[in-house]
Parts: C-alpha cells; sequence; structure tokens
C-alpha cells in the first residue's frame, strides 16, 4: 500500500502550535477532510484535516507536542501498489474550535438595527500579540515578568521541562529560566513554576526592580459556604482572558465618551435594507461605522498604527475587527481592505464571518491583520463602557445602544436618534485631545453619510 506523508498546513504568521488532542490512533480508518487532531496557538484553536482517505498506519506526534508549518504528524495507508511515501500537505487547517457551552462582554454576532456585534475587548486576534491560555491567575499574570528578578529574566538558555510545564509557565509569564527545578536530574515541574510565580507575587523572591507587590490569588472552598456548581472556562474564555488581562495592565487606558446624531442614517439604513428585498444580507449600523471609522482614521493616522517599541508603526491599509459572540465566547473577525468595499459589500462579508463564528468555522487567517476594532453592546443595552484596546492597535471603538431623545434645534425640540460612543485609546501614543478630536469628527460623519464619499 502506498504511504502519504500528511504534514501541518499553512497556518498564516503561527510560528508554532500545539497538539492538544489526537483525533485517531493507529489502524483507524479514516475520510478525506475528517479531522486528524486538534492544535492550539497562542491566537486560536483549530483541526488539521486529513487530504485524502486511508488508514492511519503511524502517528508522529503526541498531545504536547510543538509543531510548525511542515512537520509531519501521521502516515497513512492508501489501497494499491506498494510506493515510497508522498509528501502530500493536509488541507487547510480547520477553523476554530467552538465546542457547545460563551469571554468578555456578550453580544449576538449579527447585530441589531442600532448595534453592532460587541467586545469589552478582544482577543484576538489580529495581528495582536498572540493570546495565551491562562488559568485563573490570569489578572495578576501579566505582573510576574515585572516582578521576576532580573537575572532570572536574563538567564534564557536551555531548561529542562515537559511540554505541559512550558506552557503552564507560559499560562503564568513565568520565565523559566529562572526556576530552580526540584525533579530527577533538576527537571522542572509544575509545583517549581508555582512557586516560582508565588514568590514573585508575594515579593519574597529577590528583585532588582519594581513590581506591582500583588498578593496571591485568594483559595477558598466555596463549597463550605453553600452548593456550588463548577463549571469549567471555555478554551475561547481562557485564550481571551489571559489577553484582556495583559491588555488591560499593561496598557495605559483612557475612554473618551461622546455621542452621535444617526436619525439621517438610520432612516437611510432602513431604506437600504427595504431595497435589497428579504434574500440579501442585511445592512446593520456596523458596515456604516466600518466606512465612518476608515474616514476618522484617514484624518487621524495615529490611531491606525501599532507601538513597537520606542516606534510607532503607521499603517496604510485599514482592515477592521469586530467582535463576534460565539456560543463559546468572543472572537474577533477582521474584514480586510475596509476603504476598498461599500456599504453593501461589508454587510455580505460580516454577515458571512459572523456566521462562520458562530458555527466555529474562523480561521487563522480570519482573525489576524486588524487596525482597528469596533465593539458593541448596542444589542443588549446601556449608556456607555469602557472596551479594553485589542493589542498591538491603539483604539477601540464601543457603541451602546441607541436611543430616541429630544433634542434643541435652537428654536424647538425634536426627536433625534442618538448613538452612544465610547473609544478607549493607548495614552501613551494619543492624548485626551486627540481622542476627543477623533469621537468629535467621527460623530459628524455618522450624522451626514454623504461625508463619506469624501
Amino acid at each position: 500500500m502506498p504511504l502519504i506523508e500528511v504534514r501541518v498546513p499553512d497556518i498564516g504568521d503561527v510560528k508554532d502550535a500545539g497538539v492538544t488532542d489526537l483525533l485517531v490512533k493507529p489502524g483507524d480508518a479514516i475520510s478525506a477532510n475528517q479531522p486528524l487532531l486538534t492544535l492550539e496557538s497562542d491566537k486560536a484553536t483549530f483541526d488539521v484535516p486529513s487530504p485524502s482517505p486511508g488508514t492511519v498506519r503511524e502517528v508522529k506526534v503526541k498531545a504536547g507536542d510543538r509543531v510548525k508549518q511542515g512537520s509531519l504528524i501521521i502516515t497513512l495507508e492508501q489501497p494499491g501498489t506498494d510506493a515510497k511515501p508522498a509528501a502530500v500537505p493536509a488541507a487547510a487547517a480547520a477553523p476554530v474550535q467552538a465546542p457547545p457551552a460563551a469571554a468578555a462582554s456578550k453580544v449576538p454576532a449579527a447585530p441589531a438595527p442600532s448595534a453592532a456585534p460587541a467586545l469589552s475587548a478582544a482577543p484576538a486576534p489580529s495581528a495582536a500579540p498572540a493570546l495565551s491560555a491562562a488559568p485563573n491567575h490570569s489578572a495578576a499574570a501579566a505582573s510576574v515578568a515585572t516582578a521576576i528578578p532580573a537575572s532570572a529574566q536574563a538567564s534564557r538558555g536551555a531548561v529542562h521541562a515537559s511540554p505541559s510545564v512550558r506552557r503552564f509557565a507560559r499560562e503564568l509569564g513565568a520565565d523559566l529560566g529562572g526556576v530552580t527545578g526540584t525533579g530527577p536530574h533538576g527537571r522542572i515541574l509544575h509545583q517549581d513554576v508555582q512557586q516560582f510565580v508565588k514568590a514573585a507575587l508575594t515579593g519574597t523572591a529577590p528583585r532588582s526592580g519594581g513590581g506591582l507587590d500583588l498578593l496571591p490569588w485568594p483559595s477558598i472552598d466555596f463549597a463550605a459556604f453553600g452548593p456550588i456548581d463548577p463549571k469549567p472556562l471555555s478554551r475561547i474564555r481562557k485564550l481571551a482572558g489571559a489577553n484582556l488581562a495583559r491588555n488591560w495592565a499593561m496598557i495605559p487606558h483612557v475612554t473618551q465618551v461622546d455621542e452621535a446624531d444617526i436619525t439621517d442614517l438610520e432612516a437611510f439604513r432602513v431604506q437600504l435594507n427595504l431595497e435589497q428585498g428579504e434574500d440579501r444580507a442585511k445592512v446593520t449600523l456596523l458596515s456604516f461605522l466600518m466606512k465612518a471609522s476608515v474616514v476618522a482614521l484617514r484624518q487621524f493616522p495615529d490611531f491606525n498604527a501599532s507601538l513597537d517599541g520606542d516606534t510607532l508603526v503607521l499603517k496604510r491599509y485599514f482592515h477592521l475587527g469586530f467582535a463576534a459572540d460565539t456560543p463559546n465566547g468572543l472572537v474577533v473577525p477582521v474584514v480586510r481592505d475596509v476603504d476598498k468595499k461599500g456599504v453593501l459589500d461589508l454587510a455580505r462579508e460580516v454577515a458571512g464571518l459572523a456566521a462562520r463564528a458562530r458555527a466555529g468555522k474562523l480561521s487563522p487567517a480570519d482573525m489576524q491583520g486588524g487596525c482597528f476594532t469596533i465593539s458593541s453592546l448596542g444589542g443588549i443595552g446601556g449608556t456607555a463602557f469602557t472596551p479594553i484596546i485589542n493589542a498591538p492597535e491603539v483604539a477601540i471603538l464601543g457603541v451602546s445602544r441607541s436611543a430616541m431623545r429630544p433634542q434643541w434645534s435652537g428654536t424647538e425640540f425634536r426627536p433625534r436618534r442618538i448613538l452612544p460612543l465610547s473609544l478607549s485609546y493607548d495614552h501613551r501614543v494619543i492624548d485626551g485631545a486627540s481622542g476627543a478630536r477623533f469621537t468629535s469628527f467621527l460623530a459628524t460623519v455618522l450624522a451626514d453619510v454623504r461625508r463619506l464619499l469624501l
């Protein structure tokens, strides 16, 4: 029987990924496109499907291994004459898993007329630094690196630790170079990492610089006070939670609140949907928010940037992320080249991405490269909130529920539909005056959609 070598397919800009689950074993008969194993990067979780039917002859990896594009993972036997193994790349990595079970604020992925899908920050997956899974200590993890002794941070030589221990250390933000192993031959164990992080956070470890001097996370037996119902966090919630904790702790956030009169815009949107008919993708407010945001980003280029050390990287492209709620948590799909697409095109693309997000079929590439994120709680309610910036972006736009309110025209009160805007920005890059000018300009554009043509 000829052998087929199945290798890790193109996984975007992910350098390597961990094997979390093996879905087949030697001797299994499989069909084309059947998932073989599950990989987890710091941005997403996805399956690798079989390129063809056959019988699994050998599994070349095990749970906990790190692999990259091109790594050999499985050999398959196919009926036919004997032949040397043929290297056949696997089909494109299957999308992000969304097991049946929801990471920040939840909103419908297909938004209500007055709102876009929502985010309280995001994870994400865009060109953002990788999401890294974290347990309950995620809120404190961001400070661990600060609390680690400088000498330990500098010692990044080879360490003796299993893949699971290495992953555990990454989740806590611990540098294994500073951990003393107590296992056989100096092997670093889980408890060694725990003790190292505890010492760093409580200040009992020597250090040359500051540190937040946080108390250790409280350990409480909740069942001692009454009945409880433990519910494990979903994988997406853990990934997003660690990313949010890092972004909130490391970025100096400022949130600017403003309002936009979208009375005419909403009337035009409703008319547009009537003309489109029932068989077309509904035009939501998100499509207009994206187009208006591009106009504002052109006017204020510092908002369409990323901070790389002491360099501000200004981007000449406009890839916008939006938050989509899924049964298993929050994800942030990215719509590319928003400046080159019309409102109807954006409506179709957003609807497609939102549907794939709910079905757990987003690929890592669908969540990379974002410049600016739009988050909305408008489908639920509220008047304002403080969205968390989706690093390495420098700003995020939050949108709450629009409402009809009386506005003074100078001679009389008139009913107008008012949309609350909440813009969080990185104060290292953007000052308060620029933040206020951005939201004021954006509100002006939303008030008169003709400005989208300028």
